[in-house]
């Protein structure tokens, strides 16, 4: 599940096949740096190289570096305790992580629903 307001496009409008790390980066909300390490310790987030040695993210790398980021930031586990979690059970860990976000929109909109109440 793709939330396609995050995903980078090009002028005409049409997703992009790959992004660099830093549209990356800049879609989830770290460093660089963050994803290069998570790339380390996480076998599930390969993305693919060009010649240059330049990481070319899809946009399934994309969702696997937002569900790593929910789990060691979001729900605060170790990388460890993340790492395991995907490798026995990420079929569970990515329907629950889809809940949340669903759950955190519907709270968005009652939020503006009571903001527009007040006025």
């Amino acid at each position: 599940m793709i939330n396609n307001t995050l995903v980078p496009q090009n002028e005409s409008g049409i997703e992009k096949v790959f992004h660099t790390i830093g549209e990356v980066a800049g879609i989830i909300g770290v460093t660089p740096s963050t994803i290069r390490y998570w790339e380390d310790n996480f076998p599930a987030l390969a993305p693919q190289k060009n010649k240059k040695g330049t990481r070319l993210f899809t946009p399934e790398d994309i969702e696997t570096v937002k569900l790593i980021h929910y789990l060691v930031k979001t729900r605060g586990m170790t990388l460890r305790g993340a790492r395991k979690k995907l490798k026995e059970n990420k079929e569970e860990t990515v329907q629950n992580w889809e809940i949340v976000q669903r759950l955190q929109l519907i709270k968005k909109e009652l939020q503006e629903i009571k903001a527009k109440m007040e006025e």
